[in-house]
């Protein structure tokens, strides 16, 4: 089969299923909405903040607060694309017409990173427009310092987000051992690592601490940093977790039977 074929069938599979559709949404109205919600709270009470965080505010990153929430859906998203097809056999169906697994693998993670960074890159411009209007005076503009990186960046973090998922999932083969262990991995460890010293630092490489960098703009606090990187080497970090996932996961696919 052609990889255009390739590329076709998975579209299809993705858009004809409407649990992953749902999830993609989901995370971009809960990203937003969340957002949306803390920035008005902000604005109403940002007299009351000590002078320290009136000072490292980062209006920005504040549009994207929601993403904490929101990238669970990203991770099912992730989850079921692969999942889906082993719970319903229909793996079986796509060997036979494409033998060659790293092109189905490669068409898989094509079309779904695809279209994650267009519902990404959507989210981030959404949440970063209603989050500046609802912080009235604290808010900053599109043309503000690395604001658009910032903004652009929410694409590229969620786009790389479920790029992990796919691989970690290919690997599992199960969608919801998938989905607890991403979540775990994602949401909950990073939280329980840094509140340790001992451990903070761990946490700094983990995926979604890395790649979050680059939706900042500002330094949270003097301590910030000893982070050992900026918010590109961030980014570059969660896209080698990435790549790491789908090379696990090829090698999987390639030695396993559906």
């Amino acid at each position: 089969m052609a990889f255009s074929a390739v590329l076709k069938s998975e579209w299809t599979k993705i858009r004809t299923v409407a649990s992953t559709s749902w999830t993609l949404t989901t995370a971009l109205l809960v990203t937003v909405a969340m957002g949306a919600g803390l920035c008005a709270v902000v604005n109403a009470t940002f007299n009351d903040l000590p002078k320290e965080q009136q000072f490292t505010f980062d209006a920005t990153q504040m549009s994207f607060s929601g993403m904490l929430f929101g990238q669970v859906g990203i991770l099912i998203f992730g989850a079921m694309v692969v999942g889906s097809e082993y719970s319903t056999g229909m793996i079986r169906t796509s060997l036979a017409a494409v033998p060659r697994r790293a092109n189905l693998l490669l068409g898989k993670v094509s079309v779904a990173t695809g279209l994650t960074l267009v519902v990404g890159l959507a989210t981030g411009f959404v949440s970063f427009f209603l989050g500046q209007a609802l912080l009235g005076d604290h808010g900053i503009g599109l043309g503000g310092e690395n604001v658009l990186r910032a903004v652009i960046g929410v694409g590229l973090y969620m786009a790389l987000l479920a790029l992990f998922a796919i691989g970690a999932s290919m690997m599992l083969r199960n969608t919801a051992a998938s989905i607890a262990i991403l979540i775990t991995f994602i949401v909950v460890l990073p939280i329980v690592l840094s509140v340790v010293d001992a451990t903070r630092k761990i946490a700094y490489y983990l995926p979604n601490q890395a790649g979050s960098a680059i939706m900042q703009t500002v330094s949270a606090s003097p301590s910030s940093s000893d982070v050992p990187y900026g918010p590109w080497g961030g980014l570059g970090i969660m896209a080698l977790w990435a790549l790491a996932a789908v090379i696990g996961g090829y090698l999987v696919l390639k030695k396993r039977d559906a």
